[in-house]
């Protein structure tokens, strides 16, 4: 996607948002613009590897809720993940190391901004961050990813109502059901696609964690020590 054709909604996102750099350790190191850290040219230099968060939230039937992202998306569009998946922003509120709760809130804010999920039925308390991986993923010959991605898992009955200058669809999919869909991306049926990050947390992690969901044993499975290096 050149420029000139970049949605108006996700040019002011790419200019406006500020990511957080860190180093493979997470540890900040700057900031820069959303732009700038998913430029690929950028992006094979090393130095824009930034924080993000993919939520994982499943009703209380243990469905976990998908999102189709828009056509209008830089990176990625129309591939299928996870609930919600974004960066907490270079400001004082998501910046707050202390449990995690800078990288909490942001999933808060996106939730109602992607999805309209209200805060009060996503409190960030509730959120339980399971692990870290670290990834690199082109989306095109010009976008791309590199991140230190928080997997943050939850449980809750929630209102839904997508934006569309971010999701295209929504879906509520048991494991059965998720097993058909990388069957089809895999497959290359229907167009099917999937996001990089969502197809690694699925193949190194998810289908043992949703035992946990069941269990209400989630904290049993969580490591927020290690950072995953997933290729």
């Amino acid at each position: 996607m050149g420029d000139a054709a970049m949605d108006a909604v996700q040019r002011r996102l790419m200019f406006e948002d500020e990511c957080i750099l860190v180093d493979e350790n997470d540890r900040v190191v700057g900031h820069d613009t959303k732009y700038n850290c998913h430029l690929m040219e950028n992006i094979e230099t090393g130095k824009f590897l930034h924080r993000a968060f993919s939520v994982f939230l499943f009703n209380s039937k243990y469905e976990l809720l998908l999102q189709q992202r828009s056509a209008t998306k830089v990176t990625f569009p129309l591939v299928w993940t996870n609930t919600c998946c974004s960066h907490p922003l270079y400001r004082d509120s998501e910046l707050i190391e202390e449990n995690i709760l800078g990288v909490r809130n942001a999933a808060q804010r996106k939730l109602l901004d992607e999805l309209g999920i209200a805060a009060q039925d996503v409190p960030v308390d509730e959120f339980t961050p399971l692990g870290r991986i670290l990834y690199k993923a082109p989306s095109d010959g010009k976008w791309g990813e590199h991140e230190v991605d928080y997997l943050l898992f939850i449980v809750r009955d929630v209102g839904v109502h997508p934006n569309p200058d971010e999701v295209a669809d929504v879906k509520y999919v048991n494991r059965e059901q998720l097993k058909e869909i990388l069957r089809k991306a895999d497959a290359g049926e229907e167009g099917v696609k999937l996001s990089p990050w969502f197809r690694l947390v699925v193949d190194n992690f998810l289908f043992k964690w949703w035992d946990h969901v069941q269990n209400a044993t989630l904290l049993q499975a969580a490591d927020m020590i290690t950072i995953h290096k997933l290729t």
